[in-house]
């Protein structure tokens, strides 16, 4: 009753008042049946200037008056959702339906703006994430959307060093831990950032479980916790353990996440690790996942640690021939192990600064 699903939807509601001039709103304004008589936007920056064929307003009230719209349409991001109600109520008041988005304002969770919109003899509607049809294909489906965090961008200031690897179980967390560990030894304030719940062993110094958050949320989160330790712990580096791989083959679920801790890490350098003749993995070895992370973000693998739990006696140093990158097995001192791996770190980042 109070979702939109279709483009006949947004012709009967049509023209539009669009809240957000930016990549929300301009998507909205594409839409098939979408006539849009304005924009508006709280920015002061955006304010007076053209976006999408019309001049940003800054009051409700004057576009409302100076045009001859029929909905008021919030498209705003998560976080904003103060804002989203105060024009949502505003609009109301002046007579417009409203239609929002469940990220801006979910109608679920407010109750009260129906009941207004009914009084007021206007339509509140909401445009569906169409977890019905989840639902059907699926047979089960969140309630609601389950993405929650506002969007952030933040560049941190000091090294990040992301470990990923090329499946899981195949030594990330163990390796982030050692290079954290060792980095402390030598007088370093180095932060262990784990993105798992197994990460609260020691010596980590703060963890919570990526896989637990919307697949939209972790960037925003990994972002939000290096500025959270920048600001607090004032560290020399930063070393953030990542989860699964981007290109094994056995279990495809969590690419996705494993791509999201890495957009959201936006390393300086890369540590990749490798499990040979996995038991219960598969993986499609160094170079797949190597191109991999180099190709969908703009940082560089420095290194390689090699689990060999299941190959004792493979050679490191053919696979750092293969590679050309220093190659360590953490556990033993062959081929330089963990002091080799941190010294390659240290001096990539000192010189990339």
């Amino acid at each position: 009753m109070y979702s939109v699903r279709s483009s006949k939807d947004f012709q009967e509601l049509s023209p539009f008042i669009i809240i957000g001039a930016g990549g929300g709103g301009e998507k909205f304004s594409n839409f098939k049946g979408v006539e849009t008589a304005g924009f508006l936007d709280d920015s002061k920056e955006k304010q007076g200037k053209e976006f999408c064929g019309h001049i940003v307003g800054s009051d409700l009230k004057t576009l409302v008056e100076e045009t001859d719209s029929k909905t008021v349409a919030i498209m705003l991001p998560i976080g904003a959702e103060g804002a989203a109600l105060k024009y949502a109520v505003q609009a109301i008041d002046l007579g417009q339906n409203v239609l929002t988005s469940f990220r801006s304002l979910p109608l679920e969770e407010n109750p009260s703006l129906i009941k207004f919109a009914n009084q007021k003899n206007v339509q509140i509607k909401q445009i569906s994430s169409r977890l019905d049809n989840i639902e059907k294909v699926m047979g089960i489906a969140p309630e609601k959307c389950t993405e929650v965090l506002p969007k952030i961008t933040y560049y941190h200031k000091k090294p990040v060093i992301f470990v990923g690897g090329t499946s899981q179980e195949c030594g990330k967390r163990t390796t982030a831990r050692s290079l954290g560990k060792i980095a402390k030894e030598m007088g370093l304030k180095a932060i262990i950032f784990s993105t798992d719940e197994m990460g609260l062993e020691q010596p980590t110094d703060i963890n919570f479980r990526a896989g637990s958050l919307s697949v939209m949320d972790v960037p925003a989160s990994i972002m939000g916790t290096v500025k959270y330790m920048e600001e607090n712990e004032d560290p020399d580096i930063i070393f953030i353990e990542g989860q699964s791989s981007l290109t094994e083959t056995g279990n495809p679920h969590p690419k996705g996440l494993s791509a999201a801790i890495l957009f959201g890490a936006m390393p300086d350098a890369v540590i990749l690790c490798h499990r040979p003749n996995h038991p219960f993995r598969e993986p499609i070895g160094i170079k797949s996942e190597l191109t991999a992370i180099e190709a969908v973000e703009p940082t560089k693998v420095i290194g390689l640690s090699i689990n060999r739990r299941n190959a004792p006696d493979m050679s490191l140093k053919d696979i750092e021939e293969e590679f050309g990158l220093p190659t360590v097995d953490i556990h033993t001192d062959s081929n330089g192990g963990l002091e080799r791996l941190i010294k390659t770190v240290l001096d990539y980042v000192g010189e990339s600064k």
